[in-house]
């Protein structure tokens, strides 16, 4: 991975760190067009590092397209404030962006698996145990219910395997993937702590997007090391 693509890397970041403070005083047009364009670079990063790689095209282009979905949810999570009156259907289409990403980055690193049973049921039962806790703490609509099982569902799975790649056979690529996965986890559950809790916070929403930002990076700069 050269200087260039960690310069590129670091003006995303700056980007990010923009959009957050921006969308905090509430101008949330140039909110959404600062969120697509960090994403972008994201996004960049992944076709690039796929237009270099010569071994296994495949996986490649399957998380370069689960990074463009990425993308997608971003701009649409942030379009439900410009457009408030339809932000719950808004909201559920970029949740809906996410889950492709999740299902196509799972896709991906499936045929990798050595170990794959157990990592889907060790991902099944964290899953359940992680929905048990959101949904006893939390009051949820049913529609966001059936998209958190789904959701939160993909997203612990890939996660699973992801880490089970890593323990089968520990590379920088599946270490640069697994890590992304888990602050990808991580800052879901922030998220959905966040919006559907009693009270939201500035502080939780800067965890939420930083440790969502870095995952999906490191998940994208993993490409180079394949």
């Amino acid at each position: 991975m050269s200087i260039g693509v960690i310069l590129i890397a670091l003006v995303g970041m700056l980007l990010q760190a923009v959009f957050i403070a921006v969308e905090h005083k509430e101008r949330y047009v140039p909110a959404v067009v600062l969120k697509g364009s960090a994403a972008f670079v994201f996004c960049v990063i992944g076709i690039g590092a796929m237009v270099r790689t010569s071994v296994n095209q495949s996986f490649a282009r399957l998380v370069v397209i689960g990074l463009c979905c990425g993308m997608i949810g971003d701009i649409l999570l942030n379009l439900r404030f410009v457009f408030p009156k339809n932000g719950q259907k808004i909201f559920l289409a970029g949740v809906a962006a996410f889950l492709t990403g999740h299902i196509l980055y799972l896709c991906a690193i499936v045929p990798l698996s050595q170990n794959l049973a157990v990592c889907l049921t060790a991902g099944i039962l964290v899953a359940a145990a992680l929905l048990t806790w959101i949904f006893k703490t939390l009051t949820v609509k049913l529609a966001f219910k059936i998209f958190g099982v789904l959701y939160i569902g993909a997203i612990v799975l890939m996660t699973a395997v992801a880490i089970g790649n890593v323990l089968a056979a520990p590379g920088t690529a599946a270490w640069m993937h697994a890590a992304g996965a888990v602050l990808f986890t991580l800052s879901d559950i922030v998220l959905i702590f966040n919006t559907f809790g009693k009270e939201q916070k500035f502080s939780l929403r800067i965890t939420n997007l930083s440790l969502y930002y870095l995952g999906q990076l490191l998940i994208a700069c993993s490409l180079f090391f394949i």
